[in-house]
């Protein structure tokens, strides 16, 4: 199939309905805003605490398989860009058993994403506001940003650019301190910044071989959010140029963002000595001078978990749509009328219903027994969205497969051998779940959502 035959990337809408209002620019800050998460910011501590320096190959190495998976994805969007998500591959290729379970797998998934920034935000504000009610504070953000998702997708777009750049501006800005102290053989209460607090004495194990795989699970979920790049593909102008080069481009930002901010850190401070509850960044700062750090940083994790949650309504929204579509039976979607688009091409509905469900974490801790139930969901979601990407790489092995296959794509490099390498890679980093204790009950739950709702899925669609 040749790529004229396929797609006028200059129409201003999509078949679907929804309208590219998204530019060049909002596609690639929204890229790297779904590359750095906030455990970079507030987690970094913790997984070089358990393997120190090789905690870099841990994130080049999962940077290299997320790329994989995100060069899987990107083939099948740029085959067909009107895709508003890219679970509707798993639906066509794989069944749509598998898609049903994908689908909804996924939308709790975000819903659970979405609970736990919403809560994040509202710790973060009462850093400096501590008597605000956490749930007044999470509805106030709520309806701030559903408003920015309902407008128009272009000041989404606008909203995520500058959050992305806060979070750019950050992360250089350590990388920059750390070039500065290293140069300047800066003094530090754990003695002097220089690279020879990363090689000296290095062990590739030195806390053993299970922390070491311990923290593929750490890194992996730091990476969660990759794929929404994809997600904006229907809605981005002139989806074929944008969308190959923002992809391009994320081992870049891997190699920038986090190689370069974790080298900075481990040169500044040995990473023996590192506290494993502080963030690093706030130390740095701090050693540099910026007796504001802590909030700082505060302020920067805060727009952090609200970019999150604004990508999260935004990508809730559409997949609600999506599986509404997927589903005209349905009473309660025909009801709600969440298949529809706005005028101004938004699943607007779906988008409120999302953000409502979104909404009960302002509820759930106050509620005796429920926030325990929420915990054991939340974890076994982090295990499910790994069998999202699992399907999402089979049904790009059956792509390849089909006559729809673009020879003249943005073809996924070796993939007869990087798909089912990456396929395997993701097996083993839901095997590190089972490695610790905090994440041991999370998984047993992943394991039990995908076989009861997989089989569930499958049997509902066999008929």
């Amino acid at each position: 199939m040749s790529q004229k035959q396929h797609h006028n990337d200059d129409d201003n809408q999509t078949k679907n309905g929804m309208v590219r209002g998204l530019q060049n620019r909002h596609v690639q800050l929204i890229a790297i805003a779904g590359t750095i998460g906030t455990g970079l910011f507030l987690g970094a501590g913790r997984s070089i605490s358990l393997t120190g320096p090789s905690i870099i190959l841990v994130y080049m190495l999962t940077g290299v398989f997320m790329y994989l998976m995100m060069r899987a994805i990107g083939e099948m969007l740029y085959m067909d860009p009107d895709q508003h998500t890219f679970i509707n591959f798993i639906t066509k290729y794989l069944g749509k058993g598998w898609g049903f379970f994908s689908g909804w797998s996924y939308w709790v998934s975000l819903v659970f994403i979405g609970m736990a920034e919403i809560t994040a935000v509202a710790n973060y504000v009462q850093f400096w506001f501590p008597s605000w009610p956490a749930w007044q504070i999470q509805i106030v953000f709520l309806f701030i940003l559903s408003s920015v998702n309902l407008i128009a997708v272009k000041i989404f777009g606008e909203v995520e650019f500058w959050f992305g750049m806060i979070k750019i501006i950050t992360i250089l800005a350590l990388i920059a301190t750390g070039i500065f102290m290293v140069a300047t053989n800066f003094e530090t209460p754990a003695g002097h910044a220089s690279l020879i607090n990363i090689t000296q004495g290095f062990q590739m194990f030195p806390k053993g071989w299970v922390s070491f795989a311990m923290t593929f699970q750490m890194v992996f979920f730091a990476y969660q959010a990759i794929e929404f790049v994809g997600i904006t593909t229907s809605e981005t102008a002139n989806p074929r140029k944008v969308l190959p080069k923002a992809i391009k481009e994320i081992p870049v930002r891997i190699a920038i963002f986090y190689v370069g901010a974790l080298i900075a850190i481990m040169a500044i401070f040995p990473w023996q000595k590192l506290p494993v509850n502080e963030s690093p960044f706030v130390m740095v700062f701090q050693m540099a001078g910026i007796k504001w750090a802590a909030a700082l940083i505060n302020f920067v994790v805060l727009t952090a978990a609200a970019s999150s949650l604004n990508s999260t309504l935004y990508s809730t929204g559409r997949h609600l749509f999506q599986i509404a579509k997927e589903t005209p039976n349905s009473k309660v979607m025909k009801s709600l009328k969440l298949d529809t688009l706005a005028r101004n091409g938004i699943p607007s509905r779906a988008i409120i219903v999302s953000a409502i469900v979104v909404c009960i974490s302002a509820f759930i801790n106050v509620l005796p027994g429920v926030s325990d139930a929420f915990a054991l969901i939340a974890a076994s979601s982090s295990g499910v969205y790994i069998a999202i990407y699992i399907l999402t790489m089979l049904a790009h092995l059956k792509y390849r497969k089909s006559q729809e296959f673009m020879a003249d794509g943005f073809l996924m490099p070796a993939y007869k051998i990087l798909n089912p390498l990456t396929i395997a890679f993701f097996v083993f980093v839901f095997v590190c779940l089972f490695l610790q204790k905090s994440t041991v009950v999370g998984a047993i739950g992943a394991v039990i959502w995908i076989v009861v709702f997989g089989i569930y899925s499958n049997l509902k669609h066999s008929k």
